[in-house]
């Protein structure tokens, strides 16, 4: 969208705008996702977001179609939105993409999701003080992580 399409949208009525924005979205996704439905009667947030949302998913022309909805598929299993993910399935099958692609596009956001899982909690556990490595808890020495066992005589 250039710049001279957002200063026209930008100066006319809210409500024909919004009308628009959403005719442009439906007319490019084949429908109108959710969000954008409920955002309609608050043009204020619903302009600018569409106009930031264009701007980066479809007038960018550094990726192409095929891979912005990969991506867009792999975010949305990641982050487990049903609506996104669903939605973007059907926009790749609509661009041609097969069963396969879109699978791979998932596999991956599995396994980056799984890493960033592991590398968090193993950042944390690695950061606690007092955290056990092996050698078992201060109080009782078999394992646990405060036991409130002082003597160490119940070997919990």
């Amino acid at each position: 969208m250039d710049i001279e399409k957002i200063q026209r949208i930008m100066r006319m009525d809210p409500d024909d705008a919004v009308g628009e924005l959403l005719d442009a979205v439906e007319k490019y996704y084949g429908e109108i996702p959710y969000i954008l439905q409920y955002m309609q009667d608050t043009p204020e947030l619903l302009v600018p977001k569409i106009l930031y949302d264009s701007a980066i998913i479809r007038e960018f022309k550094r990726l192409d179609p095929k891979t912005i909805e990969l991506i867009s598929i792999g975010v949305s299993a990641a982050l487990r939105c049903d609506h996104c993910l669903r939605m973007h399935i059907r926009i790749a099958e609509k661009l041609g993409l097969s069963k396969e692609e879109i699978f791979d596009a998932i596999l991956i956001a599995g396994t980056l999701s799984n890493a960033t899982v592991l590398a968090y909690a193993t950042r944390v556990l690695d950061s606690e003080e007092g955290v056990v490595r092996g050698a078992g808890c201060e109080m009782c020495n078999v394992g646990c992580n405060g036991c409130g066992d002082e003597d160490g005589s119940s070997g919990a």
